[in-house]
Formats: C-alpha cells, structure tokens, sequence
C-alpha cells in the first residue's frame, strides 16, 4: 500500500499541500485530478524523493520497484529499442553478471543469472519492449533510430515507453499523454488498464481517466479527498458533496437565525433571561457553516463572427507539398460550409497539421485549387504559436499590439471573454501556466472574431473542467470549426464530420469515435472483415490505410519471433556450453579418485541442466514454428 500521511509541502511560504492524507492500495489505479497549480506534480515528486516534504510521512511496500515517467526527453545515439530495453535496470544487471560470469568461466554464476533472467521474462524483452513501441507510433525503422534523430515530442514518447517497459510495482505518470496522438492515446488506454501493480495518474483525458481508473483523488486546498472510480463516477460523487454541504449550510443557518430570535425576544425577561443566555452560548459555540466545495472555472467566449455566404473554404484535387519533396497529400476534395464541425484522425506525420494549414491558406496547394469567401476570417491555433509571445508583456499588452484602434475597456472585455479579468490581465506571460497560455492565444485568434477556427491540439494544457468549457465554447460558436485534438471527448462532443488522413489522402470517415477506437485497436484482419464503414474508403475489401497497417503490423510481428528465435538460439547455445563442460568434468578419472565428494553434486547440476536445456529447446521450437508460420502466410 501507499500511504501519504499529514504531508505537507510549501513553496514561497505557500503550502501546497498542507496536511494532506490518502491511502492507495496495492494494485490500485488511481486518478489524481485538481485545477492547474493544485500540486499534482509536486505529490508526485515527493512520492519520488525528487522533493522533501516539509512535514509528515510517504510510505511504500518495502523493495517495491517505483517508475516514474521522465520529464526530460532521452537523447544520445543509442536506439530508440534499446534506450526502452535499459529501462528495465534488473535485466541489465543480471545481463552484465552474466557476462562477466562467463567471462570467468564461473559455471554457478552462470547458471544463476541465467536462471533469474528466466524468472523475469528477459528473453521475451525485446518483442514487448517493440509492441510497446509500436503502440505508440514507432515502426520497426523509427524504433532502430537513434534517440538524437528524433524531435523532442517524439522522445519525450521514448520516455513514456521506457516507463512502461520498466514493469514497476508502482507506476508514477504525470500528463502521459499530452506528447500523443488520439490514435496513441486509444492504445495507451487499452494497455494501463492492463498494467500490474500500483498505478497514480495525473491526466487531464476524462476518458482516460474514466478507461483505466478505478479510484480517484482530488487535490484542492492542501488536501487530498479520495472518491471510488473513475473521473466521471468523482464528479458526481463531489456535486453530490457540493449539494450536501450547501443544505448543510442552510440547516445551520437556520438555527443560527432561530436560536438569535430567542434571544432577541428573551433576553430582557428576567424568567426567560437564564435561557436566553445559554442559548447565546450556543450560538458562540456553532462553528461556521461549511463553505460548499467548488472552484471557479475560466470561461471560454468566442465572439460571434456574424453572417457569410457558403461555402467558407473549398478544395479541389488539392494537393500539399512542401517545396521539391514528394506530396504529402494529394486528391484532397473538401468543402467547409459556415457552420461545420470537422474533425481530422490519423496518426501523426500522416498530414493532420499539413491539412490544417492548406485550409488557412497557411499552405498554397501544389496541385489543385483552393477557393475562399470574400472577406473571410480564420482564427488559426497551434501550440508553437506560445513561443512567438513575448514572455515579459502582458495579456492586456499583447491585446493592445494587435488593436491600436481599440478603446481600453474593449480590450478588457474581450479577454474576460477567456478568463482574463482584473489583474489576470496585467500578469506577465512568463508567470502564466500553460493552460492560461494557451486561453490568451484563444483570445488573440479571436481578436477579429472569426468565420473559421482551425485549431490544432487547443487542449493539450487545460485541466479537465476547462476542457468541458472549451467544448461547450465551441458548440456556442456560430461559425465553422477544424478540429485536431487527442481528446477523443472533445471531438465526440464538438464535431459532426470526421476525415481521416492516411495514405496521403483526407477522405470522409463514415464511422463514429467507437468505431474508431476499435479500428486503432483491431488487428488488419478483423478490421477488414468488418466492412461496416469503418474504414474512410472502405468497400468490398481493405482500404489502402488497412492494408499499410496489416503491413506493418506483420513487419513488427515478424521482427519480434526473429527476436525471440534469437533469443531462444544464444540461451540454449549457452546452457549447452555449460552441459559439455559439466559433461568434461565427469568423464575425468581424477574426479573419482580425488574428489569423490564433488560427484553428488556435479550429477544434480547435470540434471538440473538437461531440463533447463529441454524447456530452452521446447521454446525454441515454438519460436521457430511461429516465425515459420508467419513467414508462410
């Protein structure tokens, strides 16, 4: 079990956490939700000793194995499988002991490390560490990179992978998913619902949370509340909470006013002045009513655009390339009308941001045209747009710098439409977190109240409850919206049409986001035996994106059983090394005549070792008829 007691923890002489207690139990998946700044990231810190608390206690299960994911992002020129497979340091260990066993020629030591590799599944390392790999985008080509050939959203996926690779008794992850993409973020669900030992997640994906998560624990306050389930089943759980305290409060009130009225009226009686005055006393001694639970939630507004003629935009036979490279995407037939709710899917590096910007205009076509309403106004979102603000001005001064024109208090209100008002607007953007970061880049798309938004993963840093004002924003909106998020809640609320981009085409995907999700985590076979519109072009047979898949997915199948053949190979090589020197001995004469004691115990080791070697031989042959088997079909 992990025990946190009366922890506490301050920053600045601000307590973070001030005696905050909760009880997770072993094997539990547990939710740790609160608004930006609650500190969920410092509880995990100090679970992992990266921080000293300032008061009271962490407690975990004695030689439990704790993970936790790194915010640094791996580098150097080691590849992207074996940077994962140095993950697991107990395989590394007994790997090296066992070299440096055989390079003394230590038959015990030998036998001993190989025996403990056996117990923890080393051999079976590489093929899971390569599904792991896979599931979260790395092909057999990406995962032989090395590490320095990546960006840096694509190591910090590395990060994640190493993590889960790790097989840690408690698994500590902090936004694990703010560096994927919906299709990653689908398989990461299915796989930490899987997932042995104790897990603690902070997250702002309800559906991952509600996916995985069979506790939860709110932090607000410097204090820790933990509820059953997942964050769903919590938010009830906590309105219910709510509406208790706040007929709490009413109850108290009310004797609060009855017991003042007697008081009132009794008090000059001198028969009723001995029960006046110790119904006074009461009143001193009732405490306060409790205040209802509940923390402000910023508000999202954006400006109606008024009326326009459709279409908004149109493409026909576009293509988008960048300069003499290859097409990215080609044939791209699109027509976006004044209230459309479009969501892009495809895995990332199929085009999504590359669609997005030829929609802008962002992007000329290479082949094709692209038509646009007469005055036409797009608000166009995407996270590197944060590192174009100035981090020393303010939101009012980055307002001020795009409308000269504008009356000061026009400015002001146009901010409070996204939750800068008061001195929120005069904070520098260096001291904004993330999520208020990208609220003011809301604001500023919006500063000429768009037709069209085009917004490109909007809510990678705002907490859960922003993102539900976020979509309800967006379905406020009277204009048109293009959507790429791996927020499969917010496209499930907000968009009505969804195109897939693969292939190097965006064609219309006639299916809904659970046929979605089960098409990302179906196997090409019976993905393409369903036929039931789940594919973008899907007819009698699999499309083009379902025959890459099946592709790939035979690729990685192929190159894990030529791993475990391999492995299976070396491990029977050296415990045949080991019989023949075992069998040496024995065909020795000197052995009997001087060492007779030796003998029960060379003949125990040589039992010991032909049915090591017969089960190493048992899983070489499967390995082999499995490869075999693969490579027939």
């Amino acid at each position: 079990m992990l025990i946190i007691r009366d922890l506490t923890y301050r920053i600045g002489g601000r307590a973070v956490l001030d005696g905050a207690s909760a009880d997770l139990p072993t094997g539990s998946r547990t939710g740790l939700v609160g608004r930006n700044g609650a500190g969920k990231s410092t509880l995990l810190k100090l679970i992992t000793g990266a921080l000293e608390p300032d008061g009271g206690e962490i407690e975990t299960p004695r030689r439990a194995r704790l993970a936790a994911m790194s915010q640094r992002a791996p580098e150097g020129p080691q590849s992207v499988l074996d940077t994962v497979l140095a993950a697991d340091t107990r395989r590394v260990r007994l790997l090296a002991d066992a070299e440096a066993a055989e390079a003394a020629g230590d038959a015990a030591r030998i036998a001993e490390a190989h025996e403990q590799l056996a117990d923890i599944g080393a051999h079976a390392a590489p093929a899971r560490a390569a599904v792991i790999l896979a599931g979260l985008g790395f092909d057999e080509a990406a995962q032989a990179q090395p590490c320095d050939a990546l960006s840096g959203g694509w190591r910090m996926r590395v990060a994640l992978a190493a993590v889960l690779f790790a097989d840690a008794d408690i698994l500590l992850l902090d936004e694990p998913s703010n560096h994927l993409d919906l299709e990653s973020t689908i398989w990461l669900q299915s796989f930490l619902a899987r997932v042995r030992g104790t897990l603690l997640i902070v997250s702002h994906d309800r559906d991952l949370l509600d996916a995985v998560c069979d506790r939860t624990v709110h932090i607000s306050g410097g204090k820790l509340a933990v509820y059953a389930g997942g964050y769903s089943q919590f938010e009830r759980l906590r309105a219910a909470r709510a509406e208790g305290q706040v007929r709490e409060a009413a109850r108290m009130e009310q004797k609060r006013a009855h017991l003042q009225s007697f008081v009132d009226r009794f008090r000059a009686k001198a028969t009723k002045a001995r029960q006046a005055q110790s119904r006074l006393k009461m009143l001193e001694r009732m405490e306060p009513a409790p205040p209802p639970v509940g923390e402000s939630v910023p508000s999202f507004a954006f400006p109606d655009p008024g009326p326009m003629r459709p279409p908004l935009v149109s493409l026909d036979g576009a293509a988008a390339a960048y300069g003499d490279n290859p097409p990215v995407l080609t044939g791209v037939e699109l027509v976006i009308d004044t209230d459309e709710r479009i969501a892009l899917l495809g895995r990332n590096g199929n085009g999504k941001s590359t669609m997005a910007r030829l929609i802008a205009g962002r992007l000329a076509p290479a082949a094709g045209e692209r038509r646009a309403a007469n005055a036409l106004r797009i608000g166009y979102f995407a996270q590197h747009q944060s590192e174009e603000l100035d981090s020393d001005a303010t939101p009012l001064a980055h307002v001020a710098a795009r409308t000269p024109d504008w009356l000061p208090v026009r400015r002001r209100a146009h901010l409070g439409r996204f939750g800068f008002s008061g001195d929120m607007a005069n904070l520098a953007v260096g001291k904004l977190s993330g999520g208020e970061v990208a609220r003011l880049l809301f604001a500023l798309i919006s500063l000429d109240a768009p037709h069209l938004l085009i917004l490109d993963e909007p809510t990678n840093h705002l907490d859960v409850e922003a993102r539900d004002a976020f979509a309800e924003a967006l379905n406020a909106f009277p204009g048109a919206v293009v959507l790429i998020a791996h927020d499969a809640r917010l496209i499930e609320l907000c968009a009505e049409r969804l195109y897939l981009v693969a292939d190097g085409a965006c064609a219309p995907y006639d299916g809904d986001m659970d046929e979605y999700r089960r098409l990302v985590l179906s196997d090409s076979a019976s993905s393409g035996r369903e036929g039931n519109g789940n594919g973008a072009r899907r007819r009698d047979g699999p499309s083009r994106r379902d025959e890459r898949r099946a592709a790939a997915e035979k690729r990685s199948g192929a190159a894990a059983l030529r791993r475990a053949v391999k492995d299976s190979e070396a491990a029977l090589e050296k415990l045949t090394v080991q019989r023949t020197r075992l069998e040496m001995t024995l065909a020795d004469p000197q052995i009997y005549e001087k060492e007779p004691a030796r003998l029960p115990q060379l003949l125990r080791e040589q039992g010991e070792l032909i049915k090591r070697i017969e089960t190493a031989e048992a899983k070489w042959l499967a390995a082999q008829e499995a490869l075999e088997k693969e490579r027939a079909e």
